[in-house]
């Protein structure tokens, strides 16, 4: 009894100790972690302190967040831009909208659940949807508690900016495009991520996101973009990866992305002019000058994905792979 009690002391001192000087401990035999106080196959790591992957033990995370500015662009009259194509479930724009911002909604609270300290805004950057469709939106927004802002695209604003384009959606979209862009460009939140109407999110897509953020560019000692979909169009090439681990899944380094990711103020201003050519006409590819800064900046696309771009079901920059579309789909209504 006097060993056992001896050996317990010491065991505490030691945990206590360990504690003071920032290290942890792993004890293999029980599956759990005494520093942390939490079994092996929990969350291990603290967002804006450490980083803990079993095995790779940890990384101090340099790369702080303490707030996060969500831009969200909505357009509910057009079913698919640039397409007459039906989208998966073959449902109004409208649907697709309400269960894009119901997922995201969920997303951030989820994150929130054991980060309240961090802000998040959303501001929704709308193209002239129907009255009843931006009440509904603005009515799911008021009752997610979020903060949040509507703002209402002027497409006059633009009209001496943009080419005049062969069609007035096209010319709509990269309007919303450049909009979102400039409400980026001077802002101050930490990070920035740009979302689009037609995307749905896993529960898990902002912890995971914002959690690999910061191991990962705080690893590269970089800021970095990440997109949170992983495109059926990057299996078609036989292109190289690195891989990275993020917090819960492997990350791929790729070269193209659509317009949805999430980036620094930093590294927004960097590129201005990658951004603002991208928005000034009608490019093939559409991202042509986003994708000519993955040449120089690291992005990355998480395997397997986090969110789901619901096109047409053979669209090449649509349905991840893997996925149970219906489930999320059902998963996500929302019901006013």
């Amino acid at each position: 009894i006097i060993k056992n009690m001896k050996k317990n002391i010491l065991k505490k001192i030691f945990i206590k100790l360990s504690k003071f000087l920032g290290y942890e401990i792993i004890d293999q035999n029980t599956f759990t972690s005494p520093t942390l106080e939490k079994k092996l196959n929990d969350d291990l790591s603290i967002i804006n302190q450490k980083s803990i992957i079993l095995p790779l033990g940890e990384v101090k995370i340099t790369k702080k967040v303490s707030s996060i500015l969500i831009i969200f662009r909505s357009n509910t009259n057009i079913e698919i831009w640039d397409q007459n194509k039906k989208r998966l479930f073959e449902n109004p724009k409208i649907e697709y909208t309400l269960r894009s911002l119901h997922s995201l909604i969920k997303s951030i609270k989820y994150f929130q659940k054991d980060n309240n300290n961090i802000s998040i805004k959303i501001k929704i950057v709308d193209d002239q949807s129907k009255k009843e469709d931006l009440s509904k939106i603005d009515s799911l927004l008021e009752n997610s508690k979020l903060k949040y802002e509507i703002i209402s695209l002027s497409h006059g604003k633009y009209k001496n900016i943009i080419k005049t384009q062969k069609k007035e959606q096209t010319f709509a979209n990269l309007a919303s495009l450049l909009q979102s862009f400039e409400l980026a460009k001077d802002d101050k939140n930490d990070l920035i991520f740009f979302l689009e109407d037609d995307y749905i999110h896993f529960v898990n897509m902002v912890k995971e996101t914002i959690n690999s953020y910061q191991r990962i560019s705080s690893q590269l000692n970089r800021d970095i973009f990440m997109c949170p979909t992983d495109y059926p169009y990057l299996y078609m090439e036989n292109d190289k990866s690195n891989i990275f681990v993020g917090s819960d899944r492997h990350w791929r380094t790729v070269n193209k992305t659509l317009c949805s990711f999430i980036t620094t103020n930093k590294l927004i201003n960097k590129y201005w002019d990658n951004f603002q050519k991208t928005c000034s006409d009608r490019h093939e590819p559409f991202e042509k000058y986003l994708n000519k800064i993955y040449d120089e900046e690291c992005c990355l696309s998480p395997l397997k994905t986090l969110s789901v771009h619901m096109t047409n079901i053979n669209s090449s920059y649509g349905l991840s792979p893997f996925i149970d579309y219906k489930k999320l789909w059902d998963e996500n209504k929302y019901n006013d």
